[in-house]
Protein backbone atom coordinates (compact mmCIF):
# COMPACT_ATOMS: atom_id res chain seq x y z
CA UNK A 1 0.00 0.00 0.00
CA UNK A 2 1.54 3.39 -1.28
CA UNK A 3 1.52 6.12 1.57
CA UNK A 4 -0.07 9.38 0.95
CA UNK A 5 2.48 11.84 -0.86
CA UNK A 6 4.50 13.53 1.91
CA UNK A 7 3.87 17.62 2.05
CA UNK A 8 6.94 19.69 2.71
CA UNK A 9 6.48 23.28 3.83
CA UNK A 10 9.64 25.22 3.58
CA UNK A 11 9.48 28.83 5.25
CA UNK A 12 12.42 31.21 5.29
CA UNK A 13 13.58 35.64 5.64
CA UNK A 14 13.78 36.52 2.19
CA UNK A 15 17.81 36.25 1.54
CA UNK A 16 18.19 33.03 4.18
CA UNK A 17 18.99 30.68 1.12
CA UNK A 18 15.34 29.06 0.89
CA UNK A 19 15.16 28.65 -2.96
CA UNK A 20 18.91 27.39 -3.34
CA UNK A 21 18.25 24.79 -0.58
CA UNK A 22 14.80 23.51 -2.25
CA UNK A 23 16.09 23.17 -5.13
CA UNK A 24 19.25 21.15 -3.78
CA UNK A 25 16.80 19.16 -2.22
CA UNK A 26 14.68 18.15 -5.73
CA UNK A 27 18.40 17.43 -6.90
CA UNK A 28 18.51 15.11 -4.17
CA UNK A 29 15.04 13.41 -4.53
CA UNK A 30 14.43 13.97 -8.00
CA UNK A 31 10.51 12.30 -7.63
CA UNK A 32 9.71 15.15 -5.58
CA UNK A 33 7.50 17.59 -6.98
CA UNK A 34 7.85 21.10 -6.52
CA UNK A 35 4.33 23.09 -6.09
CA UNK A 36 4.65 26.72 -8.22
CA UNK A 37 3.07 29.05 -6.54
CA UNK A 38 0.89 31.72 -8.26
CA UNK A 39 1.96 35.51 -7.26
CA UNK A 40 0.97 38.80 -8.69
CA UNK A 41 4.82 40.63 -8.50
CA UNK A 42 6.57 40.81 -11.41
CA UNK A 43 9.39 38.13 -12.70
CA UNK A 44 13.11 39.52 -11.76
CA UNK A 45 15.46 38.83 -14.20
CA UNK A 46 15.89 34.85 -15.26
CA UNK A 47 12.72 33.88 -13.65
CA UNK A 48 10.35 32.11 -15.69
CA UNK A 49 6.41 31.87 -15.75
CA UNK A 50 5.26 28.24 -15.39
CA UNK A 51 8.79 27.40 -13.91
CA UNK A 52 9.81 29.71 -10.61
CA UNK A 53 5.92 31.20 -10.43
CA UNK A 54 3.09 31.78 -12.40
CA UNK A 55 2.96 35.30 -12.70
CA UNK A 56 -0.55 36.44 -12.75
CA UNK A 57 -2.48 40.01 -12.64
CA UNK A 58 -4.44 41.01 -9.45
CA UNK A 59 -7.49 40.81 -11.01
CA UNK A 60 -6.90 36.81 -11.89
CA UNK A 61 -5.46 36.15 -8.44
CA UNK A 62 -8.54 37.64 -6.49
CA UNK A 63 -10.97 35.37 -8.44
CA UNK A 64 -8.69 32.78 -7.62
CA UNK A 65 -9.56 33.35 -4.01
CA UNK A 66 -13.13 33.63 -4.62
CA UNK A 67 -13.32 30.55 -6.54
CA UNK A 68 -11.52 28.90 -3.28
CA UNK A 69 -8.50 28.05 -5.80
CA UNK A 70 -5.98 28.15 -3.20
CA UNK A 71 -5.26 25.90 -0.09
CA UNK A 72 -3.56 29.38 1.33
CA UNK A 73 -2.83 32.81 0.12
CA UNK A 74 -1.29 35.62 1.38
CA UNK A 75 -0.02 39.19 0.99
CA UNK A 76 3.93 39.91 1.13
CA UNK A 77 5.97 42.69 1.11
CA UNK A 78 3.17 44.56 -1.22
CA UNK A 79 2.38 41.12 -3.62
CA UNK A 80 -0.05 38.29 -3.29
CA UNK A 81 1.38 34.86 -3.48
CA UNK A 82 -1.12 31.06 -3.52
CA UNK A 83 -0.75 27.55 -3.40
CA UNK A 84 -3.08 26.15 -5.90
CA UNK A 85 -4.83 23.33 -4.39
CA UNK A 86 -5.68 21.12 -6.74
CA UNK A 87 -1.73 20.77 -7.63
CA UNK A 88 -1.48 19.80 -3.68
CA UNK A 89 -4.56 17.37 -3.66
CA UNK A 90 -3.28 15.57 -6.94
CA UNK A 91 0.22 14.87 -6.34
CA UNK A 92 -0.89 13.89 -2.31
CA UNK A 93 -3.26 11.35 -3.62
CA UNK A 94 -1.09 9.71 -6.20
CA UNK A 95 1.67 9.38 -3.21
CA UNK A 96 4.08 11.90 -5.04
CA UNK A 97 6.26 13.99 -2.27
CA UNK A 98 5.23 17.70 -2.97
CA UNK A 99 7.58 20.36 -1.87
CA UNK A 100 6.06 24.07 -0.71
CA UNK A 101 7.99 26.89 -0.69
CA UNK A 102 6.16 29.62 1.17
CA UNK A 103 5.70 32.27 3.76
CA UNK A 104 5.37 32.14 7.29
CA UNK A 105 1.57 33.23 6.75
CA UNK A 106 0.99 30.53 4.01
CA UNK A 107 2.75 28.08 6.35
CA UNK A 108 0.68 29.31 9.24
CA UNK A 109 -2.20 29.32 7.57
CA UNK A 110 -1.56 25.64 6.58
CA UNK A 111 -0.72 24.40 10.28
CA UNK A 112 -4.02 25.96 11.65
CA UNK A 113 -5.79 24.38 9.39
CA UNK A 114 -4.52 21.41 10.20
CA UNK A 115 -2.80 19.89 7.44
CA UNK A 116 -0.36 16.96 7.59
CA UNK A 117 2.88 18.32 6.73
CA UNK A 118 6.41 18.29 7.46
CA UNK A 119 7.40 22.04 8.08
CA UNK A 120 10.61 23.16 8.31
CA UNK A 121 12.33 26.77 8.69
CA UNK A 122 15.81 28.11 7.46
CA UNK A 123 17.37 30.61 9.09
CA UNK A 124 20.85 32.75 8.34
CA UNK A 125 23.53 32.75 10.36
CA UNK A 126 23.26 36.39 11.44
CA UNK A 127 21.54 39.38 10.65
CA UNK A 128 24.45 40.74 9.12
CA UNK A 129 25.08 38.06 7.15
CA UNK A 130 21.07 38.12 6.03
CA UNK A 131 21.46 41.77 5.40
CA UNK A 132 24.72 40.85 3.01
CA UNK A 133 22.98 38.70 1.22
CA UNK A 134 20.16 40.96 0.46
CA UNK A 135 22.70 43.46 -0.57
CA UNK A 136 24.65 41.10 -2.80
CA UNK A 137 21.49 40.33 -4.89
CA UNK A 138 21.21 43.96 -6.35
CA UNK A 139 17.58 43.49 -7.25
CA UNK A 140 16.04 45.47 -4.43
CA UNK A 141 16.42 49.16 -3.74
CA UNK A 142 18.03 50.30 0.17
CA UNK A 143 14.09 50.92 1.20
CA UNK A 144 13.11 47.54 0.06
CA UNK A 145 15.94 45.47 1.86
CA UNK A 146 15.40 47.41 5.10
CA UNK A 147 11.68 46.37 5.10
CA UNK A 148 12.80 42.75 4.64
CA UNK A 149 15.67 43.03 7.17
CA UNK A 150 12.75 44.53 9.92
CA UNK A 151 10.17 41.48 8.57
CA UNK A 152 13.00 39.36 8.92
CA UNK A 153 13.11 39.31 12.87
CA UNK A 154 8.91 39.07 12.69
CA UNK A 155 9.42 35.76 10.26
CA UNK A 156 12.26 34.31 12.75
CA UNK A 157 10.04 34.50 15.50
CA UNK A 158 7.69 32.40 13.48
CA UNK A 159 10.46 29.52 13.78
CA UNK A 160 8.79 28.44 16.85
CA UNK A 161 6.29 26.44 15.88
CA UNK A 162 8.05 24.61 12.80
CA UNK A 163 8.97 20.89 13.00
CA UNK A 164 12.53 21.43 12.42
CA UNK A 165 15.22 24.84 12.09
CA UNK A 166 18.00 24.23 9.43
CA UNK A 167 20.67 26.84 9.89
CA UNK A 168 21.76 27.92 6.29
CA UNK A 169 26.00 29.05 7.54
CA UNK A 170 27.73 26.25 5.02
CA UNK A 171 25.07 25.81 2.28
CA UNK A 172 26.46 21.89 2.12
CA UNK A 173 26.34 21.03 5.79
CA UNK A 174 22.60 22.89 5.02
CA UNK A 175 21.45 20.80 2.78
CA UNK A 176 22.44 17.40 3.80
CA UNK A 177 20.72 18.16 7.21
CA UNK A 178 17.39 19.40 4.63
CA UNK A 179 17.81 15.89 2.64
CA UNK A 180 18.40 14.11 6.42
CA UNK A 181 15.10 15.63 7.61
CA UNK A 182 12.85 14.84 4.66
CA UNK A 183 14.42 10.80 4.52
CA UNK A 184 13.60 10.27 8.01
CA UNK A 185 9.63 11.81 7.45
CA UNK A 186 9.54 9.44 4.95
CA UNK A 187 9.65 6.22 7.07
CA UNK A 188 7.93 7.60 10.25
CA UNK A 189 5.57 4.70 11.38
CA UNK A 190 2.02 6.69 10.79
CA UNK A 191 3.80 6.75 7.02
CA UNK A 192 4.61 2.78 6.89
CA UNK A 193 2.57 1.04 9.26
CA UNK A 194 -0.14 0.15 6.57
CA UNK A 195 2.49 -0.71 4.35
CA UNK A 196 4.40 -3.04 6.77
CA UNK A 197 1.52 -4.41 7.84
CA UNK A 198 -0.02 -5.59 3.91
CA UNK A 199 3.73 -6.96 3.41
CA UNK A 200 3.57 -9.18 6.58
CA UNK A 201 -0.50 -9.79 6.94
CA UNK A 202 -0.20 -8.35 10.54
Amino acid sequence: MQPEGLLIVISAPSGAGKTTLCRGLTQRFPALQESISYTTRKPRAGEQDGVDYHFVSESVFRHMVAEHAFIEWAEVHGNLYGTALATIEAARQKGVDILLDIDCQGARSLKQRGVDGLFVFVVPPSMAELRHRLESRSSDTSEVIERRIVRATEEIRESRWYDYIVINDRLDEAQDLLAAIVTAARATTGRMLARVGKMFDI
